[in-house]
């Protein structure tokens, strides 16, 4: 399609896209080939220790730079379409959509694939998100480049997200087809793979790794997990035995808080807990009561509780 475009249209093209709030089109073009030869120096670094000992980097862009790539992704990449399995970072989806199909289900299988940010490479980038059908190579490959760093996404950049969801498109859609055939419910969140039903886990798992090895993907080893309907089955954090709720540890909390306030009075219980503002813990407690709601809206309990709130503290 793109066989006899000039240099004159590519630069056409590449300024249609308005990627930089800038008028000269000389100096526009000048911004976005130098971003993107330092991309080092347009990022700040942040290094994050994890739980296991090793080492999160966080990658966030300079304002040009964090410009650029919310056009990219507003006018580009918002407008190609994910997985029906995919449920994280696109609108309208929350933890909840991602924990539904796999309510009241004799097994839940747990799968995380490794180092998920930093195994999506370029290539794989490229070819899913700005390929030669849409866009002429030189300008698919500098998008690549806006959107990449050492190869890979970076943690921290806005588009990463959602180029995560369009690179494992054919992933999910392969493996969603496998599993409906075989009376699976399978849905993924970022690098968490979730599959409930009755099934055999070696084979799920077989499965994932033959699917995973063409994006040089594989799965971590050591978050592999089979819960069984006798124990709390949680999906990203929500227990899905027999309906969506949060796991009872969290909900004792907020019990135990509103025990105490109605006992003893908010100003005493706020003085126990050595805390001063009070119109910002009030917002907390009824952020983390709404959220119970949120997953679960019948709780008649923690409706009880934000009425309690509402009257009280407004």
């Amino acid at each position: 399609m793109w066989k006899y475009i000039n240099d004159s249209q590519i630069k056409e093209f590449l300024l249609s896209l308005f990627l930089i709030n800038e008028s000269n089109d000389k100096k526009h073009l000048k911004k976005l080939y130098a971003i993107s030869n330092n991309l080092k120096s347009n990022y700040i670094i942040y290094k994050i220790k994890k739980k296991n000992g090793k080492y999160r980097y966080i990658y966030e862009p300079t304002p040009t730079l964090k410009h650029i790539q919310r056009q990219i992704l507003n006018n580009i990449l918002n407008n190609k379409k994910i997985s029906k399995y995919a449920k994280a970072y696109h609108k309208n989806i929350s933890l909840k959509d991602n924990a539904l199909p796999h309510i009241g289900n004799k097994k839940i299988l747990k799968l995380d694939i490794e180092n998920f940010f930093d195994n999506i490479k370029f290539w794989n980038i490229y070819k899913s998100c700005f390929p030669i059908e849409y866009f002429p190579k030189e300008i698919g490959m500098l998008l690549t480049y806006l959107c990449t760093i050492d190869d890979h996404l970076p943690q921290g950049a806005p588009t990463s997200s959602y180029i995560s969801n369009l690179v494992m498109k054919n992933f999910d859609e392969k493996l969603g087809d496998w599993c409906e055939e075989r009376k699976i419910n399978y849905t993924r969140y970022s690098d968490d793979l979730t599959f409930s039903g009755d099934f055999k886990v070696k084979e799920v798992i077989k499965k994932v790794n033959e699917l995973l090895k063409p994006l040089d993907l594989k799965l971590n080893k050591d978050k592999i997990h089979v819960i069984t309907s006798n124990k709390a089955q949680l999906v990203t954090g929500i227990v899905v035995n027999e309906k969506t709720q949060l796991p009872k540890k969290y909900r004792d909390k907020i019990r135990q808080e509103i025990y105490y306030i109605k006992k003893f009075g908010l100003e005493n219980h706020l003085k126990y807990l050595k805390i001063t503002d009070k119109n910002k813990y009030i917002m907390n407690l009824k952020g983390r009561i709404l959220y119970v709601l949120q997953i679960n809206s019948l709780d008649k309990e923690f409706q009880k509780y934000l009425t309690y709130i509402n009257k009280s503290f407004n």
